[in-house]
């Protein structure tokens, strides 16, 4: 639902530069080659994830007119920026950094010099009247989708309220930024994750806006950091590491400390299904995947938190990677995305260095129910979720 009610936004916005979008039902190669039948040049946006490389594959190999791939979603290609894995953001931010201010431009909003609203496809393309004018309800009924997932009231699709969130981050959250995004209490972040993943807002036009913003040095570099080097790197990770969503992607000093503490006891055991319940012993992490399964949306410390547990409470870190992304996929609104795929391996240990050796996680990096008691209001964070309908 979050994301058609984006794209019947983005339909309703091209309409008034006179340009018409037509969303169709189907396999996405399929339905770009019924069209590219009557076209003389197909441009699609780029895709990092395994299925989306294999749709582009698919579709620049059968077309018959020429296929052209643009660089939409990392401000910096993923290709100029290394040819390699990093193996850290210590790594890849001076290349990045070498090379931002160029991509940091704002683009320039070329007027259509002949609206395509009339344009009328011949029957071939199997085209209806219903395709130029998205009815949200009918195409949700269409799809093939799980629908034990309910719909999130909390986030709506589309431009206009990224931008109103964007807005109201900049104007009230931004000054705290630096010192409490790590706070699940505060609630300081910008939530533009989802709106990110559908492409909704662009994130060189979030960084452009946050460049812009007066004062608050530390808030802006923190900022710039997270959505611009640590968003990047999970990009260069999918786009490097075929096994992005395996437990064999893990760098090898993590997947022999996993190893060598995978018989350790663990005090606490759960399923895929009482995780999914949210029935555990732990109220801060029945908190998090509450906010999860209500809103769409974790606050990203109890990301970290949540995930670690997950490996704390499995029978084996492959079982815990496994039930991490299913959970993560299934009911996160920037579930399915390069940074999701990073995110869950950085709980077992990419992106990251050894730590003091202990039960279940060797030298992995752990988290505690006491940590978030100490270094956060972790109590407005349950109550806050406590309340959500």
């Amino acid at each position: 639902a979050f994301m058609l009610e984006g794209l019947r936004e983005t339909q309703s916005m091209l309409r008034e530069r006179g340009i018409q979008l037509i969303v169709k039902l189907g396999a996405p190669p399929q339905v770009a080659l019924a069209v590219g039948e009557q076209a003389s040049i197909i441009i699609c946006d780029r895709g990092y994830l395994r299925h989306q490389q294999q749709w582009r594959d698919a579709l620049a190999t059968r077309a018959t007119c020429t296929v052209i791939q643009v660089e939409t979603d990392a401000i910096v290609p993923v290709e100029t920026t290394s040819d390699k894995q990093e193996i850290a953001a210590r790594t890849i931010r001076p290349k990045i950094q070498k090379r931002i201010e160029s991509y940091l431009q704002r683009p320039v909003t070329q007027q259509v010099k002949k609206d395509s609203l009339g344009l009328r496809f011949d029957n071939s393309a199997g085209f209806s009247n219903q395709d130029r004018e998205l009815d949200l309800d009918n195409a949700l009924a269409q799809l093939n989708i799980d629908r034990s997932v309910a719909r999130s009231h909390y986030f709506k699709g589309g431009a206009s309220p990224a931008r109103a969130l964007l807005h109201a981050f900049l104007s009230k959250n931004f000054d705290r930024y630096a010192d409490k995004r790590s706070d699940p209490g505060a609630d300081a972040g910008s939530h533009m994750s989802p709106y990110l993943h559908f492409g909704q807002i662009a994130a060189l036009e979030i960084a452009l806006a946050v460049r812009q913003q007066q004062g608050a040095d530390a808030a802006r570099a923190a900022f710039l950091e997270e959505m611009i080097v640590r968003r990047e790197l999970s990009v260069n990770f999918v786009h490097f590491q075929p096994d992005y969503d395996k437990f064999t992607c893990l760098p090898a000093w993590a997947k022999s400390t996993l190893h060598k503490h995978r018989r350790d006891r663990r005090e606490h055991a759960y399923d895929l299904t009482q995780l999914k319940d949210a029935n555990t012993h732990d109220r801060y992490w029945n908190a998090a995947m509450r906010e999860m399964k209500i809103t769409g949306y974790m606050h990203n410390t109890m990301r970290m938190y949540w995930g670690k547990k997950i490996l704390e409470w499995s029978a084996t870190p492959e079982q815990a990677f496994g039930n991490a992304l299913t959970l993560n996929n299934k009911y996160f609104l920037d579930g399915r995305d390069a940074n999701s795929y990073a995110n869950v391996a950085w709980l077992f240990g990419l992106h990251d260095r050894p730590f003091p050796e202990r039960l279940i996680y060797g030298t992995v990096r752990c988290m505690t129910a006491g940590g978030l008691e100490r270094k956060y209001d972790i109590e407005a964070y349950v109550q806050r979720i406590a309340a959500l309908d």
